[in-house]
């Protein structure tokens, strides 16, 4: 029978009157066991996984549970029963959780707990109960019924953790005293446990040893330690979907296989909603697309009337829907045929592409299936081979040409697919070599001094066993683009009107040289300035004559150049007949001319500027692309000439906020590359625009993804299988 996916946990909280004491300089372990609630529940709001949560206070100055009758179970409040969490408990934390002014038996929190587990999940199938009970053990508690507590729990199969502002050995460091070798450090607030907490302690070793003998004090974590393991944010779960399909040798050996993604880029889901700005509501904001003519009059088009079209060199081919279907690749469905065989010393590294690695296994029922694979697996093993292999993940999926390595590990083994290029994916370049050029060659001492670098920043490095260590292992690092959207997402959710906060130190060091690495690479680096000089080269100046500087009797250089460009302005004026507007040939010189001659209104320039960069705007070509971008410095240049910036950053803000719908972000990146930005205020004092955010506009927003076709060139939906091994 499947095991349920989804699991329950009961947060418990101590907030009673001991939680907010601290010396000063230290934070309150009220505090600190409320950032533990808070960055669990981010993760498991961000992870979008089944886990239901509830949440128990004990200390309260209230009571409300269900237990409480005729005295007991008092100063214990359910504040949230089972359910999934949501930015609304986080609010909740944020503003409403504070400190009360009680004390409570934290062993009677255990039982509303375990009691609120047992009731909301009767007829449910849950993979796990938990409970995590968060305190400083600084309340007298009644022991009497701990054994019945602890047979309950096993009962049920509910584990439990607890949260401690001190580690579970304080209390072993406390009674050592002076004896005690090396130094001391104050479990809590600068001092030595009180008498409630070393009898809190006890119980709860009695507690995590008879439900687990071995391991149990391993749940037992301080709240430092589980800040730190808290602050990166889970991202979506995923689980293992298999792909099974048939290796196939030749027509006559087929073996069954089952593929899981083992590496796949992870990707921010997309989430973005237009919204209104006051209601905050989706469905108060309605979306029309319009299909209009290029005439004057912008006639409208019914979208039955329009077809897609394919550009291709200048002219556009029309294709309807019948004609897009049959043009498709279609493939006779699943496949991974093996084509024939090369050395593993043949396939480069550097031709890895894909966006994906897929890991292939036998069926786990099929035992001929695995005795077959495994033969494969072996043999491409001893003989350092690969099978090269033809890829389809369905019908719909055009087919790739890849590898399958062996890969024998100690507890499985299986296939490595990873795609291989063909012939357009491959960039040939072709560069001169150093070696041919004496005046490039590198000396000895510069060899040395490279190799000595290189050698000091080795990642990896061999332990006190003699096994090498990676000290810079990448699959441990989370993704901190990730992680600073759920940041943000978070703080945004619990304080609306708030700035948003500053990027966190740990994330910012996250991508950092290792310290042990910078520590060795400092000598080498200075050995390496020596080797390598870096020398500024100055520019001679031009020696001046007498006639240079007191003048020859003629007109002054920048007159002169003046007049030079007026005759060459006039000449080209006579050849080319009179600019009475903005022509399709050379838009950016007919503006300048129109408005260096007055010859018509700024405003109405600007519109036909406008005009004829809309209809080059409409070609997707980089041709094209460039001719724009020479029309804006243009537009750019003489709005700055006559200080009117107002008609140019209109045009610019409204072009892009169109790039996404259009379609335009290879031109927007032409125009990034240029730094064609609005006019600020330091050019024209009648711009509204300031310096700052002149420089912020062209840092454009996230792409988003268009799915305009539904089939997906790669790999389905493959997962990797380390969870199920």
């Amino acid at each position: 029978m499947a095991r349920a996916s989804k699991s329950a946990l009961v947060l418990c909280m101590d907030v009673g009157f001991s939680m907010s004491n601290s010396i000063p300089g230290q934070e309150a372990p009220f505090e600190q066991a409320k950032k533990v609630i808070q960055k669990f529940i981010q993760r498991q709001v961000f992870a979008e996984n089944k886990d239901e949560l509830a949440l128990v206070l004990f200390g309260t100055d209230e009571t409300k549970n269900p237990l409480a009758e005729d005295g007991q179970y008092q100063n214990i409040c359910v504040l949230r029963h089972l359910m999934l969490p949501d930015f609304e408990l986080l609010e909740e934390i944020e503003n409403q959780l504070q400190p009360g002014s009680q004390h409570a038996d934290w062993l009677d929190a255990l039982v509303v707990c375990m009691d609120l587990l047992q009731k909301e999940t009767m007829g449910k199938k849950y993979e796990r109960l938990n409970i995590a009970l968060l305190t400083d053990l600084n309340t007298p508690t009644c022991a009497d019924q701990l054994d019945i507590i602890i047979t309950n729990l096993k009962k049920a199969g509910i584990t439990l953790q607890f949260f401690l502002p001190f580690p579970v050995d304080a209390d072993e460091g406390a009674d050592r005293g002076g004896d005690a070798a090396g130094p001391r450090h104050p479990p809590h607030g600068g001092k030595g446990l009180s008498r409630e907490q070393k009898q809190g302690l006890e119980t709860v070793k009695q507690v995590m040893t008879s439900l687990d003998e071995e391991d149990g004090l391993d749940e037992v974590y301080t709240f430092s330690d589980a800040v730190k393991k808290l602050s990166i944010f889970k991202c979506i779960e995923r689980r293992p979907m298999p792909w099974p399909c048939q290796l196939t040798i030749g027509s006559s050996l087929s073996i069954r296989i089952v593929g899981y993604k083992a590496v796949c880029e992870e990707k921010i889901k997309k989430t973005w909603a237009v919204v209104d700005a006051e209601s905050h509501q989706k469905d108060d904001v309605k979306r029309e697309t319009v299909y209009c003519l290029s005439d004057d009059n912008e006639t409208e088009v019914q979208k039955d009337d329009t077809i897609q079209g394919f550009r291709y060199g200048s002219d556009i081919v029309p294709f309807s829907k019948v004609d897009q279907d049959q043009m498709k690749y279609k493939s006779d469905g699943k496949s991974f045929a093996v084509l024939g065989f090369t050395k593993q010393e043949l396939i480069n590294h550097h031709q890895f592409m894909g966006n994906q690695v897929i890991k292939v296994f036998a069926p786990r029922e099929d035992e001929h299936a695995a005795v077959a694979l495994s033969a494969l697996i072996r043999a491409l093993d001893s003989l350092k081979m690969v099978a090269i292999v033809r890829y389809a993940y369905d019908r719909r999926s055009n087919p790739q040409v890849g590898a399958a390595f062996p890969y024998i590990k100690e507890k499985y083994e299986c296939l490595l697919y990873v795609q291989l290029p063909y012939m357009e994916d491959l960039r040939q370049f072709i560069f001169p070599s150093l070696e041919n050029n004496k005046k490039f060659a590198p000396s000895e001492a510069q060899l040395t001094a490279v190799d000595s670098l290189i050698n000091s920043m080795m990642l990896v490095e061999e332990g006190e066993d003699g096994k090498k260590e990676d000290i810079f292992k990448v699959n441990h690092i989370p993704n901190p683009q990730f992680q600073r959207i759920f940041q943000c997402l978070h703080h945004r959710g619990v304080n609306p009107g708030a700035p948003l906060p500053p990027v966190d130190p740990w994330l910012k060091s996250m991508l950092d040289r290792p310290q042990a690495v910078l520590a060795r690479c400092q000598g080498p680096l200075q050995e390496m300035k020596k080797c390598f000089p870096l020398k500024e080269v100055v520019r001679k100046k031009e020696q001046k004559t007498s006639a240079d500087v007191f003048g020859n009797g003629e007109e002054p250089n920048a007159k002169k150049l003046k007049l030079d460009e007026e005759d060459k302005f006039n000449l080209a004026e006579i050849s080319e007949g009179n600019v009475t507007s903005v022509g399709s040939v050379n838009p950016a010189k007919d503006f300048r001319i129109l408005i260096q001659h007055k010859t018509m209104p700024f405003d109405q320039a600007c519109e036909q500027l406008t005009h004829r960069m809309e209809q080059l705007l409409g070609n997707r070509s980089t041709d094209y692309y460039m001719k724009t971008i020479t029309c804006i410095q243009a537009f750019r240049e003489q709005s700055v000439k006559i200080s009117n910036a107002e008609v140019f950053n209109g045009y610019m803000q409204s072009l892009k906020k169109s790039v996404p719908d259009r379609g335009l972000q290879e031109f927007w990146d032409l125009l990034v590359q240029d730094v064609l930005t609005l006019i600020s205020k330091d050019e024209v004092e009648s711009s509204t625009v300031s310096k700052q955010e002149a420089d912020q506009f062209l840092k454009s927003e996230e792409k988003e993804e268009e799915a305009v076709i539904p089939i997906q060139d790669d790999a389905g939906d493959v997962d990797d299988l380390l969870d199920m091994m």
